[in-house]
């Protein structure tokens, strides 16, 4: 298990993790494949560049969330743990080298992401829309989510994004209305709802994610899921936030898993189809899941 830092005389005092939020350490041979894998075809995965406390476990089990076009993001919200600067030119093999990875590993399901690349005309849309196809070239049984990012209003993005034949489509909203300016300073509340509803509209599973423990109220938490099942969203997964480094935003609370119980219920009274909502949960923990939900 991972042991609680020593705390130095002198050091702020940071309020320790509790129990229900520790984690094994990343280990094994089948971690070590994916490990290797993922090197030798020079990939990232946001489960690094996000410091993803599920990743031993995920990768574990052969499975990873790849990250596609590149590891610098043009935004800087300010929870998230990705680089954020001016990108490189994204390398258009990309979408090859993904697919023979995802090949290799042999999974059956495989999560894609991206950081935002709102430098480009069509925000990675072609990228996307090729890495998917090829991924099912290679691996036609392989289900895929694509977790992609705020297009904008760019809508035409949009459709060029999700019209590769992925089972679900995934935007995260990450937060309540309220908090939408300190969390996600580039983003805006309404047109990540209109961005699902599109999606849903075009005839996608569709799925988000909210992070709690930066000071939302539990009544905030419902009416976002309203708000989400009012859109068409199908799938709703909700875990703790956790501050990445001392520059990104601290948590406010830790929530303890009876609360997550309880949004799990809530969450489907209020007409969602599938709720995965628990402290360690992630956008594309246990993915596989809401495939055929």
């Amino acid at each position: 298990m991972i042991e609680l830092p020593v705390i130095q005389p002198g050091q702020p005092q940071r309020t320790p993790k509790p129990n229900w939020l520790r984690v094994k350490l990343p280990t094994g041979p089948e971690y070590a494949r994916v490990r290797r894998i993922v090197d030798e075809q020079k990939l990232h995965t946001i489960c690094e560049s996000g410091n993803c406390p599920n990743m031993g476990e995920c990768w574990g089990e052969g499975t990873a969330t790849f990250m596609i076009l590149g590891n610098v993001c043009t935004r800087s919200c300010s929870f998230c743990a990705v680089a954020t600067g001016r990108p490189n030119e994204y390398d258009t093999d990309e979408p090859r080298r993904v697919a023979e990875a995802i090949a290799a590993m042999g999974v059956k399901h495989a999560v894609i992401t991206s950081v935002n690349r709102d430098e480009l005309k069509d925000r990675g849309a072609e990228v996307w829309y090729q890495t998917v196809v090829q991924v099912k070239s290679l691996s036609p049984a392989t289900t895929i989510e694509t977790l992609i990012p705020d297009v904008k209003g760019n809508w035409d993005a949009l459709s060029r994004m999700v019209e590769a034949r992925q089972e679900v489509v995934s935007h995260n909203m990450e937060t309540v209305e309220r908090l939408y300016r300190r969390v996600r300073p580039q983003a805006r509340y309404e047109r990540s709802l209109e961005q699902i509803r599109r999606t849903k509209e075009m005839g996608h599973r569709t799925k988000s994610g909210i992070m709690v423990g930066l000071g939302e109220t539990k009544e905030e938490m419902f009416e976002a899921m309203d708000h989400l099942a009012a859109n068409g969203l199908d799938i709703l997964t909700v875990g703790q936030y956790l501050q990445p480094t001392k520059l990104h935003l601290e948590v406010a609370e830790f929530i303890h898993p009876d609360t997550f119980d309880m949004y799990r219920e809530e969450g489907l009274r209020r007409g969602l189809k599938y709720v995965e909502s628990g402290p360690l949960v992630r956008s594309s923990y246990h993915s596989e899941r809401h495939v055929f939900v």
